[in-house]
């Protein structure tokens, strides 16, 4: 198949994992996460995060999203998250259905908040009748491919803080961030003031699998029980932790995110040049939102995979991954331009 660019869940398996789980595959070991492999893993995440994180390790996104809300609510409270956030849009509704709480959705046109925006939902505190806010979630790259900086996420932290409240971050794309930023990944975690974040592996050249990273002690005691409950407790654990080790180790995490950002930067440098086509967020992380004609999208979506993101104005969304050539933007740029001209 073609390489597209509809999702960097579409790439294959970084040959180094590939070769991390062959070295796991040898002899017997204990299951469900009480052997070396996991032991090993969760030391290299705490080497990046610091003694303060608490891992767990989870098959998927939606999985980990649950999951690490679930950690921080009850049924009577809320989570405030912005109108186009993975766990309001794309997750079939399971974050609701599992954790009983309620989603404040907040219109962010960058796909980003702020505590101006968060305010609107701030209210209602101690007022039986009224769902109890209690959790701000971001999305780190965001769903819009911009990326929250420091400051800006400790703000949300702080004003999340004061009230009482959780901030959440869902990582599944937290290397293409970091790496954008040219932070570490504990610098724009734990150190700017998240509560729980998904480091996600997927989309960074894991088979499956993302961290669910819990930064305070008394939080995480429930995590176990919640991530059986979740069916997202792996039997076979060492397939799944041995990744991270593999994808931490001399930065691989970092060098597969940069080439996926430049690739997406170099991308969407060039559809800029093309008339008819206007880029409709900056490139901040690994992907290109821009508008184009209706029969143009048509065209090229017969001939490459990628996702009409905003039907309404022919929003579309091309996203590049670890495995992305420059060969393969120079075959889908010229093919915009042919179907622009058709």
């Amino acid at each position: 198949m073609k390489r597209g660019f509809a999702s960097d869940n579409n790439a294959g398996v970084h040959p180094a994992i590939l070769a991390a789980m062959a070295r796991a595959n040898s002899g017997h070991t204990r299951g469900y996460g009480d052997d070396d492999y996991t032991r090993e893993a969760e030391a290299a995440v705490k080497a990046h995060f610091g003694e303060a994180c608490h891992p767990f390790f989870v098959f998927n996104g939606t999985g980990g999203n649950v999951i690490g809300l679930q950690t921080l609510l009850r049924s009577y409270e809320a989570v405030i998250c912005s109108e186009n956030s993975h766990i309001h849009v794309d997750e079939c509704g399971a974050p609701e259905r599992f954790t009983g709480c309620k989603l404040l959705t907040v219109p962010t046109p960058d796909g980003k908040l702020t505590p101006e925006l968060v305010e609107r939902h701030m209210h209602g505190f101690g007022d039986v009748h009224h769902v109890q806010p209690k959790v701000i979630s971001i999305t780190q790259a965001t769903e819009v491919g911009t990326v929250y900086t420091v400051p800006e996420i400790r703000a949300l932290a702080d004003y999340a803080h004061a009230h009482g409240c959780y901030l959440y971050m869902d990582g599944a794309r937290f290397a293409n961030a970091a790496a954008s930023l040219g932070a570490s990944l504990r610098e724009i975690s734990v150190d700017a003031g998240v509560d729980v974040l998904t480091f996600g592996g997927t989309k960074n050249g894991l088979m499956f699998g993302e961290a669910l990273l819990v930064f305070h002690e008394e939080l995480a005691k429930s995590t176990p029980y919640l991530r059986k409950q979740a069916m997202q407790l792996a039997s076979k654990m060492r397939f799944l932790s041995t990744q991270f080790t593999a994808i931490l180790e001399d930065d691989l995490w970092l060098r597969s995110a940069q080439h996926a950002n430049a690739m997406a930067k170099i991308l969407g440098d060039q559809a800029r040049q093309i008339p008819g086509v206007t880029v409709t967020q900056e490139v901040q992380a690994n992907a290109v939102f821009a508008v184009l004609p209706a029969k143009a999208i048509q065209t090229l979506q017969s001939e490459f995979s990628f996702y009409t993101w905003e039907e309404s104005r022919n929003e579309v969304r091309w996203v590049c991954s670890f495995d992305t050539t420059e060969d393969d933007i120079s075959e889908f740029v010229a093919a915009i331009r042919r179907a622009l001209a058709s």
